[in-house]
């Protein structure tokens, strides 16, 4: 993708994101939201949203990334959101690093109260069931970045009940 840092560990299913991440997320708890990058495309702003979410508190930053249908990497510190996207000369299409979203711009400032793991498991059969969404409850209101099938998508609100909520601790 031409982004500084960006070297993504994918990994299947709850369990495994806990093992690998489950004491660090749990660490973000009482930090504040202090900022935020996306990638868009210069020219029209399209949110490009195979490219990781990077959400900043107090100095620590978490990058989250899904790909496929059920695959998801977080990162830690490693993306710099300062630097040129690289390797897309011959596109059309400019990405670079933008902090302007009004979905997450409403949560800087917020301290965080909880951060789950969120397993999609719906009642009825669904391509989707299994993946698995990182949930942040901040003071006012909630945030997840939740598989969009190969994607990255941004969810506001009450958490949907078809998500099974794995609550993480230190």
């Amino acid at each position: 993708m031409g982004i500084s840092g960006f070297k993504p560990s994918f990994l299947v299913g709850v369990e495994a994101v806990r093992q690998a991440h489950e004491s660090r997320l749990a660490t973000l708890v009482g930090r504040r939201l202090t900022g935020f990058a996306l990638v868009r495309f210069a020219g029209d702003d399209d949110w490009f949203a195979d490219c990781p979410v990077v959400v900043d508190f107090d100095g620590l930053r978490v990058e989250v990334c899904h790909a496929k249908l059920d695959e998801l990497s977080i990162g830690w510190n490693t993306i710099d959101t300062a630097a040129a996207i690289t390797g897309w000369e011959r596109s059309e299409l400019t990405p670079q690093w933008s902090h302007s979203d009004e979905r997450l711009g409403q949560f800087i400032g917020q301290e965080l109260r909880e951060v789950a793991l969120l397993e999609w498991r719906p009642a009825d059969r669904d391509l989707a069931a299994a993946t698995v969404a990182v949930g942040f409850a901040f003071t006012e209101g909630r945030l997840r970045i939740v598989n969009g099938l190969d994607e990255n998508r941004i969810e506001i609100g009450a958490t949907p009940p078809d998500y099974i909520r794995h609550r993480l601790n230190r």
